[in-house]
């Protein structure tokens, strides 16, 4: 088996160059390489549950970086369902995706919270509060029956226009350091449109969203 460690503010992922392999302690996920054809690229992203996750901001940056690491270009496509996530160098360990559609789907009162319903390709739950108390709230929300196939939860504080706290409980996980898809979910939930940076327990993510569509900006580092 070929595979390569990478990580994202901590945020922990196995690339997999075959189905042969497994998710160890300390990972939170897989990023299984279904095919490779010069700058593109078609991958599964797998939970350590083994339940399959539709997106991921951070797994599908670092997938775009492991290609380029390859083949020594500045762009890479990442292909995952029926999306692409179309990838750029723009520093030294530093990339930028265009992750498409970030949709707030439905402002609700869920288990006595307001809950903020926003689709970035996988679902996600946002609320805006205390992010101390997402231990509380993350468990109880993903697993909630307004959720039938789970979600991801973050709960947010808004420090300043464009500037945003937030702790994620990720489906299939648990706590994370960080999240792409749920840095865009949380901008796009708390401001809707323009640049918005999101501070992590493991780091800073930034985000502009524009008509709609997010870009996400942020690290992918080579581990081992």
């Amino acid at each position: 088996m070929t595979s390569s460690r990478w990580h994202a503010h901590g945020n922990a992922y196995l690339v997999a160059e075959d189905s042969e392999y497994t998710i160890q302690d300390g990972l939170d996920g897989a990023i299984e390489v279904l095919s490779v054809d010069g700058d593109d690229m078609e991958i599964a992203i797998v939970n350590p549950d083994g339940s399959h996750a539709e997106m991921s901001g951070n797994g599908t940056r670092i997938a775009g970086a492991w290609l380029m690491s390859r083949t020594g270009h500045d762009v890479a496509r990442v292909h995952v369902g029926p999306r692409t996530v179309a990838v750029r160098r723009v520093g030294a360990g530093l990339y930028e995706s265009e992750l498409g559609e970030a949709r707030v789907v439905a402002r609700e009162r869920i288990a006595g919270l307001d809950v903020i319903v926003v689709d970035v390709g996988n679902p996600h739950a946002v609320v805006v509060g205390d992010p101390a108390d997402l231990l509380l709230i993350g468990p109880m929300l993903e697993t909630h029956p307004r959720f039938p196939n789970r979600t991801n939860v973050q709960v947010a504080r808004i420090d300043a226009p464009g500037e945003v706290t937030a702790r994620v409980w990720e489906r299939g996980v648990g706590e994370t350091t960080a999240s792409g898809s749920s840095a865009v979910a949380v901008a796009a939930a708390t401001h809707g449109e323009g640049d918005v940076l999101v501070h992590f327990p493991g780091g800073d993510l930034r985000v502009t969203l524009s008509g709609g569509r997010a870009t996400l900006t942020g690290p992918a580092v080579h581990a081992e």
